[in-house]
């Protein structure tokens, strides 16, 4: 499949499937063409073509998951609830830590497989932003003004 709308950004992406009532080809070529760098995978060629076979067929959800094992190796899906008429799906990369302290993407709609693309979408964009730590980083310039000495009392 050609990368055929490398000009829509992630965000827009992220609008047409919440607005949208269910998955269709269209939505997903939309998709795959924003935010995959690795369908069609040379190096993994059977995985691309169990994928094309998803989508020929119209298995959404069985796609969803696919592109989100190949695109996204390091993201596995914590969780999928259905509530109050709404589909939660949230992934995860580390999905062994506790609720309270993992950093998952959660992502709700009332179709599954909107919900699962919505969440691959957000991880990817996550993804693609640069990552800030908690903690302030040191420039490791060193001006040569400046010596190190040892602080220490040991009397």
């Amino acid at each position: 499949m050609q990368k055929l709308f490398d000009h829509v950004d992630l965000g827009e992406i992220t609008d047409r499937l919440h607005d949208a009532a269910e998955a269709d080809a269209a939505l997903v070529t939309q998709v795959i063409g924003a935010a995959c760098r690795r369908f069609p995978s040379i190096g993994q060629r059977a995985k691309t073509v169990h994928i094309e076979q998803l989508i020929r067929s119209g298995a959404w959800i069985d796609v969803a998951l696919a592109l989100i094992d190949l695109e996204l190796p390091q993201w596995k899906v914590r969780r999928i609830v259905y509530d109050e008429g709404e589909w939660h799906c949230a992934l995860s990369r580390q999905r062994e830590l506790p609720d309270w302290l993992d950093q998952s993407i959660e992502v709700h709609h009332a179709d599954l497989a909107l919900a699962l693309f919505g969440a691959f979408v957000e991880a990817r964009r996550t993804g693609a932003q640069p990552s800030h730590t908690s903690v302030p980083s040191v420039s490791s310039y060193a001006d040569g003004q400046y010596e190190i000495a040892c602080s220490d009392n040991y009397a």
